[in-house]
């Protein structure tokens, strides 16, 4: 059956009590959390101003801490698959030097927040970070960890709580301290979830339109192919120039404002893979608003054929999918009760997500775990809410 994961009762028990250990005082005055993601579908469209239809996960990142004086700060990750040390110390200098990237890698999410953080000095600190969300898993372990120290820094200096403006502050992180070109739409759910909802992005406007998923009847299934990608040092970049290229050829400022009536007009004059990955791009766009519709006319069929589609494309014309990906999706759609599925994230492995009846969770985990020839992990989940100030814990500053 689904796997279980650390509750987030108890993940910010684990973080406090190792805030106790590494630091011999009572732990932390603040707790948050932020979550994961899942898309639906619009996958690689958020760059190119497109939309897509994300969901907000009870996977999440907790980050629990205290201010203190002076500017040195003191970072610890629970997280055991992270790249060692667990642990940074560095100064808060103001030349800013030492929130250059550097190692271990998963600080330099933590330096980026910090870097772009909108109300500034941010005052020195210790913090503990714990995280049910996989790493490298295509659920955006990335932005739940960027979104959630954001809103750890917005309880020592507040900001002026814009939350689009803090998203975008997250995101930039990712670029310059990641250096990954992500687009919006993995920061901007993780702020602006919405429980019992997917939302439906526009990554040009920024406006979000909540999709209900209420239907106790339906579920959504994330399989977790267990390959690990990391998009940095893949084909993200590449893709991302390829679009560029196809929407400079197409005489648009993206292919946002592109059809494949242009697309189609202009096939002379661009090379084989840049007309396959402006195809994926545009059609998947029309596909992402067709779902959004579909979902809220209760047209699960219809929306899971979509999905479906989208696999297809990102498998054939965007070629971010692989055998572990495929295999998954193939098995899932072979059981009765699934209406869709699709591979999710960035691709090169992670996730897949399955749309559901309730009644056929048992049946669909048993019938993948029977065809993949990996071994997989299964998460059944419903939307849930964007980022929380969870406890704050009024104690003696030490």
């Amino acid at each position: 059956m689904a796997s279980c994961f650390p509750s987030l009762s108890e993940l910010v028990s684990e973080a406090r009590r190792l805030y106790g250990q590494m630091f011999g005082e009572e732990p932390a005055r603040v707790a948050v959390c932020a979550p994961g993601r899942v898309n639906l579908i619009g996958e690689h469209t958020d760059y190119n101003q497109g939309l897509v239809l994300p969901m907000a996960l009870p996977l999440v990142t907790v980050v629990v801490g205290s201010e203190i004086s002076g500017q040195d700060v003191t970072v610890v990750t629970a997280a055991f698959d992270a790249d060692e040390p667990h642990r940074l110390d560095f100064c808060l200098s103001s030349d800013g030097s030492a929130l250059s990237p550097g190692l271990p890698r998963w600080a330099n999410y933590v330096k980026g927040v910090i870097h772009h953080y909108r109300a500034s000095p941010v005052p020195g600190f210790r913090a503990v970070i714990a995280t049910s969300v996989p790493l490298g898993g295509g659920l955006s372990s990335s932005a739940s960890l960027e979104v959630a120290f954001y809103t750890f820094l917005q309880q020592l200096k507040p900001d002026d709580g814009n939350q689009v403006s803090k998203a975008l502050a997250c995101q930039q992180a990712e670029h310059t301290h990641a250096d990954v070109p992500c687009g919006i739409m993995d920061q901007f759910v993780s702020v602006l979830g919405k429980e019992g909802h997917a939302l439906l992005i526009d990554c040009r406007s920024l406006e979000a339109t909540p999709v209900p998923l209420t239907d106790p009847g339906l579920v959504i299934l994330i399989t977790n192919s267990n390959v690990r990608h990391s998009l940095s040092c893949s084909e993200y970049p590449i893709r991302r120039r390829q679009c560029e290229t196809a929407a400079s050829i197409l005489g648009k400022d993206s292919l946002r404002d592109a059809t494949m009536k242009d697309l189609e007009e202009a096939r002379g004059r661009m090379d084989d893979v840049t007309y396959r990955r402006a195809r994926h791009v545009i059609e998947e766009i029309q596909r992402t608003v067709q779902a959004a519709k579909s979902l809220e006319r209760g047209e699960y069929k219809e929306c899971g054929k979509l999905m479906v589609e989208s696999h297809n494309s990102l498998r054939d014309l965007y070629e971010v999918s692989c055998k572990e990906l495929d295999e998954l999706v193939s098995a899932a759609m072979e059981v009765e009760g699934v209406f869709g599925s699709r591979m999710t994230g960035g691709g090169f492995g992670g996730c897949t997500v399955t749309l559901l009846l309730a009644e056929a969770i048992g049946r669909t985990i048993h019938h993948i775990q029977e065809k993949y020839s990996g071994t997989a992990t299964f998460y059944v989940t419903t939307p849930a809410q964007g980022a929380q100030v969870l406890k704050v814990v009024y104690c003696n500053t030490h």
